[in-house]
């Protein structure tokens, strides 16, 4: 099991990496638009839209990579207080009852709309540029699904130390 979550790890990273390059075109498309603006009182029709894509799938691709990392937000005040057991046992209940479920409802959700946006052809309508919006919506979902298997492998480890095999860290 371990090997598992090591592989989802590692995954997890790799899609966490491309996103933070998604800033390399972010800034280029922003320094071109604000040159073009202001310099050549031209502004673009895409830049703007181009950037929320760009910022938001990079937000959302890395959820994964936080959450292997533990970047992700949490209120330390008990938890770090606690033993590993217990703390394993706040993470698998956590993980279980509470994230998981909720992930796997927002990637189905996600799937469908995904779907829906490749047949229909719909539209961002944001911007006179108006890309597809599926890619974005596509995005979204591989961000969910792999957000639900970084969760899945978090709450295996837990299990792990709770069953007293701890897991090899990261």
């Amino acid at each position: 099991m371990d090997a598992v979550c090591r592989a989802i790890d590692r995954l997890s990273t790799v899609v966490g990496v491309l996103a933070a390059w998604l800033l390399a075109p972010l800034v280029i498309a922003l320094c071109y638009e604000v040159v073009a603006r202001y310099v050549f009182g031209a502004p673009t029709i895409w830049a703007y839209e181009l950037a929320y894509l760009l910022t938001g799938s990079g937000w959302m691709l890395g959820m994964a990579y936080a959450l292997a990392r533990g970047a992700h937000i949490r209120i330390d005040v008990l938890y770090l207080g606690m033993s590993p057991r217990r703390r394993a046992l706040v993470d698998l209940f956590g993980y279980l009852v509470l994230l998981i479920p909720f992930l796997v409802w927002v990637t189905t959700t996600l799937d469908d709309r995904a779907i829906h946006a490749m047949q229909s052809g719909e539209r961002t309508g944001q911007s006179a540029w108006n890309p597809p919006i599926w890619p974005f919506r596509t995005v979204f979902l591989v961000s969910f699904a792999m957000l639900t298997l970084q969760a899945a492998a978090e709450a295996a480890r837990a299990a792990m130390i709770l069953l007293g095999r701890p897991p090899e860290r990261r």
